[in-house]
């Protein structure tokens, strides 16, 4: 046996079985690695097919650019705030004016290394890996603040891996296409906080009542732990638990270097105070401030010309015209009355809505009676068919007969004391709302010339009647319809357009656009200042004392409707004119309340208030080159004043008032018979013989008849410039004028429902 045979332990013939095994191992290796690059292929392709299934629908951030929902504003006049409109509640703030303490709690809270990675933590991504087989859901978090802001913009909250996988894909996108700074403003901003507040600015007004610029190191820890879950950790409903964040918070400020030991400890000996002063997830329609007057702009003109969206999420600035003093003014005046109404302030010479109240409670009723509720304006129509008469060449101390009215067709409308004082001055039947008269000065000029009239003066409704009860206000208008009307009067004969936004901007402070006053001429200055001075008298010994303003020049005019149904004042004083409605929505009865003893003390307590507020004049003033003059007349016969008579003043185009005094009480009735501009008595088509010998005033002369245009004894007789005595039809007796109601309440109730489903508005 060889040397090398021994050493070996075996025959020399027998074969080595490591050299057997060598290839079988080899074998299997080299089938693992093909199994494994197999695999690996197979992961790669379906990771592939993965991926692109994955980025297919995902945001292509070079065309879209991140919109939040940001809160609209609006304010009043004086830039106070009146509402907040917005699906999320929040107001953007630019990073640098943010407090140092907020980013930096967040920082500590959320994401201590935001800074340093790119988007995504893999370490942290792998722990939120873990898979619940059966349900197929991550079981952690994990998220930078990078991936929270692609969330929130672009994905749902869904805890799958697709998901996950989505978040991470955006999260690197957004660090390659934004600055870390603006990522991090992005997710100061739109942070949900709790209490409906969305973003640093709205949470610090929500929870703190101030700007994110003045949070302290306090608050804003307090506000980055409730971050993670909002409703759980509120300190409103859950203060320990928000203690126990915020000392997390804190400490995590500690290790992080951003504060120090004895800063903490001083923090956590601070008692914070929280007022919540608005919120909710959802656009929403609850508002607080004046809700008539908001939701009449938001439904009238704002949602319709720029939609939900722009609205709710555009984070515009609406300017108003309301003043928010002058509307809590008005708000507790009509709170307070017995029965439901309505309240309309303008400023007469721009047509800016100062104060807008709909009803006693927003809460209770949505129907917005100053806008919506088309009522009959009794008497107060009657200042337009005087306009109309003055425009058509006829004066205040001209005569009308105030008799019986009797039409062939059985229509016999009477005065409300079921009296009458026979032929009276124009000045005097205006101011003691005479109701034959303003029905006959209607057939003299005619119905249709009146309902001209009262279109040019801003009453746009389509309820006119075409018939003579138009002029004891058979129509059906609106309280804000009125208001334009009478601040006509107060401008010197113009139209206004009343409008309640005077200026919108987008979220970047561009303007949308700006709106001012819009004046259309309506009548001639002289008789717009005419019918004013004749409703002065109408306030100082008129149907209308009780809303007389110590020290201002008051004007105004009552309204009563059949039955009692309806009561109103509506005046003004120089820079306002106001409206007061009553009324039921069931058109019950009010009970004998007149206008004049229900709406003017209202319109007053009101009016008393609002020019302390708006520091308004306390006169008038005159267009320039408007050729007027005050005459002190008799209001009983129209002559200029003697000693004896009930006078006023009254102010007419110059040229037109009579020249002597009045012979009724001491004048010369010589020289009053001979006056080229003595008063004329007026004759309706409807005056036969017999009512002009029964109801005609007696003259200090004698007793024989006036004569015809130009005759030279008595009261000269005017017969009618415009109308016909067979053109004006009565009203027919069995059509009810004044039941009409094209508004009623259930049905505007019932619209405004439909409105916040158009809009997809809650009204939770």
């Amino acid at each position: 046996m060889s040397q090398v045979d021994k050493d070996s332990g075996h025959n020399s013939g027998e074969q080595n079985p490591r050299k057997k095994r060598s290839p079988i191992i080899k074998g299997i290796f080299l089938l693992l690695v093909f199994l494994l690059f197999v695999s690996a292929a197979f992961v790669s392709v379906v990771g592939i097919i993965l991926l692109q299934d994955i980025t297919q629908d995902l945001p292509n951030l070079e065309e879209e650019t991140p919109q939040p929902s940001l809160t609209s504003v609006v304010y009043d006049r004086k830039e106070r705030v009146i509402a907040r409109l917005f699906e999320e509640n929040r107001t953007w703030v630019n990073l640098d004016q943010m407090s140092p303490w907020a980013t930096k709690a967040v920082l500590a809270a959320e994401d201590s290394e935001f800074y340093e990675h790119q988007g995504i933590r893999l370490t942290a991504i792998l722990r939120a890996l873990m898979i619940d087989i059966s349900a197929g859901k991550a079981r952690h978090g994990g998220s930078t603040i990078t991936q929270q802001v692609a969330r929130m913009i672009f994905l749902t909250r869904e805890r799958t891996i697709k998901r996950k996988a989505s978040e991470a894909i955006i999260a690197m996108r957004m660090e390659r296409k934004y600055t870390k700074d603006q990522i991090l403003e992005l997710y100061m901003n739109m942070a949900y906080f709790g209490h409906g507040a969305y973003g640093i600015g709205a949470a610090s007004q929500v929870y703190f009542g101030k700007s994110a610029s003045q949070l302290t190191l306090a608050e804003a820890s307090m506000l980055a732990g409730v971050l993670p879950a909002p409703n759980a950790y509120t300190p409103v409903r859950h203060p320990d638990k928000a203690a126990v964040r915020q000392d997390y918070v804190l400490s995590r400020m500690v290790e992080t270097g951003m504060i120090s030991p004895q800063e903490k400890e001083q923090v956590q000996g601070t008692k914070l105070h929280y007022i919540m002063k608005s919120g909710t997830p959802k656009a929403t329609f609850v508002m607080k401030d004046a809700p008539y007057f908001v939701s009449y702009i938001l439904f009238k003109y704002l949602l319709p010309k720029y939609g939900r969206d722009t609205i709710y999420r555009g984070g515009l600035k609406i300017y108003t015209t309301i003043d928010l003093d002058v509307q809590e003014q008005a708000e507790a005046v009509i709170s307070k009355m017995k029965y439901e109404g309505a309240l309309v302030a303008l400023d007469p010479d721009t047509g800016e809505i100062l104060a807008l109240v709909g009803g006693r409670d927003f809460e209770k009723s949505k129907f917005n009676r100053a806008v919506q509720a088309y009522r009959q304006p009794g008497s107060s129509f009657k200042p337009i068919v005087y306009a109309t008469a003055m425009e058509n060449g006829y004066r205040p101390v001209d005569h009308v007969i105030d008799g019986p009215l009797n039409f062939p067709n059985g229509w016999s409308p009477k005065n409300s004391d079921m009296k009458y004082s026979g032929e009276i001055t124009l000045l005097d039947a205006l101011s003691r709302s005479v109701n034959t008269i303003a029905v006959r000065l209607a057939q003299i000029v005619g119905v249709n010339t009146v309902r001209e009239q009262a279109k040019a003066m801003g009453i746009s409704t389509p309820y006119l009647p075409e018939d003579l009860s138009l002029a004891l206000g058979s129509a059906s208008v609106t309280p804000l319809e009125m208001a334009v009307a009478f601040s006509t009067f107060a401008n010197n004969g113009y139209r206004v357009e009343p409008f309640g936004v005077k200026e919108i901007l987008d979220n970047t402070g561009h303007p949308l656009e700006q709106n001012g006053a819009s004046l259309t001429r309506a009548m001639s200055p002289e008789v717009a200042v005419e019918i004013r001075s004749m409703l002065t008298q109408a306030v100082n010994w008129g149907t209308g004392t009780r809303a007389r303003i110590p020290n201002y020049q008051t004007f105004g005019k009552t309204g009563t409707t059949n039955d009692f149904t309806d009561a109103w004042f509506i005046g003004g004083v120089p820079g306002l004119v106001t409206v007061v409605y009553i009324g039921n929505d069931n058109h019950k009865t009010l009970g004998r309340a007149f206008g004049g003893t229900v709406a003017a003390p209202v319109w007053k307590e009101f009016v008393e208030k609002a020019v302390k507020t708006l520091n308004t004049p306390t006169t008038f003033t005159i267009s320039p080159g408007t050729s007027v003059e005050s005459v002190r007349v008799c209001r009983k016969t129209g002559f200029l004043a003697s000693g004896g008579c009930p006078a006023a003043e009254v102010l007419m185009p110059v040229g037109q008032a009579p020249s002597t005094k009045c012979p009724w009480h001491g004048g010369d009735a010589f020289a009053a018979r001979n006056d080229p501009n003595a008063p004329q008595l007026v004759l309706a088509p409807i005056d036969d013989d017999t009512a002009i010998a029964g109801y005609q005033m007696k003259t200090p002369w004698g007793e024989e008849q006036p004569m015809e245009d130009g005759g030279g004894d008595g009261l000269h007789v005017k017969q009618p410039k415009v109308g016909d005595a067979g053109g004006e039809a009565p009203a027919n007796p069995n059509e009810e004028p004044y039941r009409n109601d094209p508004t009623p309440a259930p049905e505007v109730e019932k619209r405004f429902q439909e409105l916040l489903k158009q809009y997809n508005i809650s009204s939770d």
